[in-house]
């Protein structure tokens, strides 16, 4: 049959198979696209740009697909960074790759062997289309095989501790997470696009069932999720016999995981191209040069020769028949083969010839038959002897099979409990990861927070103890965690610590506790104080007075003893005068009207103002010590005697720690919290 039109049914996301259309239509072989994935943009891009927005901070970024690639980069508003390596799956992610200005040698990307359009060196060649096989030359194109490029590339151990991007469609495949993270990587994830299964129209559903009907066909599939798209949406819109028809047309794969997803939901012609275009479009060919083949085949050998033997048998028998009878035909009639005309004479010899030949004809068939009846009857007893010996074999296998089946279901009930307790496995061990996923999310930014709180703790106690040697200590701590780092912010962060450290070994000591002491003292010797209102205590003279000793004085010398005696008188007269009239000079009229009870009270409020003065002095409180000081000396110079030598001293004490607390200005640490911040701000 000619002009048979064979339809390959592309299946890729729409707007994808504009490439893999035109090769074949340049082949002969019509396709038709029918979509079983809908790519569609995410609901929130947010992870994906700060993600995009921060490459440098990744040692790796691995793409999954060319969805992956275009829906990501298209987001950027910038050059792609040419410190960061590239990781692409095959040879289509390479191409769109490239496509976008990211490509050798201004770029690493990193791909499986062949992905770059360079043959492969591998001897180990496979047979194109071959079932089963994703290769061509040696070559495969799966996360496996990156995983295997990046290993060569970087070492086994080239990702502990680094971080590495991996932008996929929702959901995926984890093995290459999985393998990275068990090199020590700290793998993110993020979606760049969303698969969704899409709605065909009338139109498609109607060419498909005319297809379906025993039109040549063939079904590309390329992806395991489309498969079960396909079996989904024909469950939903075709019969019964459309869908049996459906798992008997033939299917093109370019990978054996997409094979197995097949078979497992009943597809049971399927041929595994390898991928790429031309190696997709070597298989729809090859299928299409099959189907045309079947319908162009001649007819059967026996069925020609049946059709030789009939036209043969025909033309003899017309040649039999005598033609009608012609008194004006001289003609003669027909001789049969191998006959040569005598006339009339020998006719009748003829005829007992002919019975004798059918004689021996019956008589051989006699004999044949009874042989053949022989043979049919050794035959049907060696068939019965056989088909005991099969029935023996059958029963053996069929209880053979039953021991199997009862081991395959408590093997099955085992298996089902060791998938329940795996699942259950699964599922803690991926609430750990995200444990610890969330309690070690960087070490960087761990240490610069540990950072922060030793440095803003030391600035506390600073201010509020003044003590240097704590805030040195603590800078010197944090100085050693920040050695272990190796960025740039962390140097930052030494510098400013640095000049901390220098600016606190440089910075005066203020000695607490020595004028701590002063006020001490100073509160101790308040109760023996004078006020100023309070008289003077009268000291006796000895029995010697001043009047004998004036008399003594002129007796001796040689003064008249009246003018001795006048001496003495006097001298008497004088010291009565004095211990009853007193003339002293106080300048507040307040301190003359406190009673005993009263001067109490101002003893103790002088020495409250003392102990609070001491407790501002040992906690930093310069504004308040201050103000303690100023009231306590003013209070004892208004209420107690400024002449005395114990006032004069105790208002000399308070004068010192004045003075001394005042004269030292403690250092602060604010530069060094300000760069850990900023360090911290920009993420480490």
């Amino acid at each position: 049959m000619t002009g048979v039109v064979f339809t390959g049914v592309l299946t890729r996301p729409a707007g994808q198979s504009a490439d893999l259309a035109a090769r074949l239509a340049g082949d002969g072989v019509a396709t038709l696209e029918f979509p079983l994935i809908e790519i569609a943009p995410v609901e929130d891009d947010a992870p994906l740009r700060t993600a995009l927005d921060a490459l440098e901070n990744y040692a790796l970024v691995v793409f999954v697909s060319p969805n992956a690639i275009d829906r990501a980069l298209e987001r950027m508003d910038r050059a792609w960074p040419s410190s960061v390596p590239v990781g692409a799956v095959g040879p289509g992610s390479v191409a769109a790759l490239a496509r976008h200005g990211i490509a050798a040698p201004a770029y690493e990307v990193v791909s499986p062997p062949g992905a770059d359009g360079h043959k492969s060196d591998n001897p180990m060649q496979g047979a194109h289309g071959s079932a089963g096989a994703n290769e061509e030359g040696g070559a495969r194109f799966d996360s496996e095989a990156l995983w295997a490029a990046l290993v060569a590339k970087f070492g086994a151990s080239g990702f502990e501790g680094r971080r590495v991007l991996i932008v996929r469609g929702d959901g995926g495949r984890e093995w290459l997470a999985e393998r990275l993270r068990e090199a020590g990587a700290q793998v993110e994830a993020v979606a760049g696009y969303r698969r969704a299964v899409p709605q065909p129209s009338a139109e498609a559903w109607s060419r498909i069932r005319t297809l379906l009907a025993g039109a040549p066909h063939a079904w590309l599939l390329t992806s395991s999720e489309g498969v079960r798209n396909l079996s989904e949406l024909a469950r939903a819109h075709l019969t019964e016999a459309e869908r049996l028809a459906l798992m008997h047309a033939p299917c093109v794969v370019p990978h054996p995981r997409i094979a197995e997803t097949a078979r497992g939901l009943g597809f049971d012609r399927i041929t595994s191209s390898g991928p790429g275009d031309e190696r997709i479009a070597a298989a729809l060919r090859s299928l299409s040069a099959s189907s045309r083949a079947s319908f162009d085949q001649p007819a059967p050998a026996s069925f020609s020769a049946y059709s030789r033997m009939t036209d043969s048998h025909q033309d003899s028998s017309h040649s039999a028949v005598p033609p009608p009878s012609n008194p004006s035909s001289s003609a003669a009639p027909p001789l049969p083969p191998n006959t040569t005309w005598r006339g009339e004479g020998p006719k009748r010899h003829r005829s007992g010839l002919l019975w004798l030949a059918l004689a021996l004809l019956a008589v051989a068939t006699g004999i044949g038959a009874y042989a053949l009846n022989r043979k049919m009857d050794r035959l049907d007893a060696h068939t019965a002897s056989r088909q005991q010996a099969v029935d023996a074999q059958t029963a053996e296998l069929n209880a053979k099979m039953g021991q199997a089946l009862a081991a395959t279901h408590e093997s099955d009930t085992r298996f089902a409990e060791l998938e329940g307790k795996l699942a259950d496995a699964r599922t803690a061990q991926e609430a750990l990861q995200k444990q610890y996923d969330d309690l070690a999310r960087n070490r960087d930014d761990w240490t610069f927070a540990e950072v922060e709180q030793m440095l803003a703790s030391a600035s506390e106690q600073l201010q509020l103890t003044g003590n240097t040697q704590s805030a040195l200590a603590a800078l010197q701590s944090a100085d050693g965690r920040l050695a272990a780092l190796a960025s740039p912010q962390a140097l930052v962060v030494r510098r400013a610590i640095a000049q901390d450290i220098d600016k606190l070994k440089a910075a005066p000591v203020l000695d607490s506790s020595g004028l701590a002491i002063k006020l001490d003292e100073a509160m101790a010797q308040i109760n023996t104080l004078p006020l100023a209102g309070e008289a003077p205590v009268a000291h006796p003279t000895p029995d010697g007075s001043a009047a004998t000793v004036a008399g003594a004085s002129a007796a001796a010398a040689g003064e008249p003893r009246w003018k001795a005696w006048w001496y003495t008188v006097s001298a008497a007269v004088g010291e009565e005068l004095k211990s009853v009239v007193q003339v002293r000079r106080i300048d507040n009229a307040d301190a003359m009207l406190i009673s005993p009870e009263q001067g109490s009270f101002i003893r103790d409020n002088v020495k409250l103002r003392l102990l609070s003065a001491r407790i501002s002095l040992l906690s930093r409180n310069e504004a308040t010590l201050k103000s303690d000081l100023q009231m306590a000396d003013a209070a004892l110079a208004r209420y107690f005697d400024g002449a005395a030598t114990s006032t004069q001293t105790v208002r000399g004490l308070v004068k010192e720690v004045a003075a001394a607390s005042a004269s030292v200005q403690l250092p602060d640490i604010n530069a060094s919290l300000q760069a850990v911040r900023s360090a911290k701000s920009r993420g480490g």
